[in-house]
């Protein structure tokens, strides 16, 4: 949670509609240096003067329905604050896709209705109690 003058601060900074955007889908609100889009249309931003320590680097995902592996790998090593310079800049991380890596960054699934599901060819150990009523007299 945020001051009241940061909050009014930030909102000044940035705009209503992106101060309500913020406040729905991060819940606070944050005012900082647009550094670039990914390919998946995610932006991620910057702030190193008013923001906490390891809280200077956040991202606006493109979707509503968000999940941390919506990050690319190269953008996922800034963000965790492993390399200094973003995969804009840094010529390590515009690295070309090797032929055994897959062409395109899947997210994890898990959890959803397309997720890994186990499928077991083993007889159940004991089965399901079903109750047999009476009826009565």
């Amino acid at each position: 949670m945020s001051t009241l003058l940061r909050t009014l601060r930030n909102l000044r900074k940035v705009g209503i509609k992106d101060y309500a955007h913020q406040l729905q889908n991060i819940g606070d609100t944050k005012a900082g240096t647009f550094i670039a889009k990914d390919r998946y249309g995610n932006k991620y931003f910057e702030n190193l003067e008013q923001e906490l320590p390891l809280r200077t680097r956040w991202v606006d995902y493109k979707d509503k329905e968000y999940d941390p592996s919506q990050i690319e790998p190269g953008w996922h090593a800034w963000m965790s604050y492993m390399v200094d310079k973003p995969p804009t800049e840094d010529p390590i991380l515009q690295r070309l896709v090797r032929d055994w890596e897959p062409k395109e960054h899947r997210p994890t699934l898990t959890g959803s209705r397309s997720g890994y599901k186990p499928y077991s060819t083993v007889k159940p150990k004991y089965s399901g109690w079903t109750p047999v009523a009476k009826a009565r007299q």
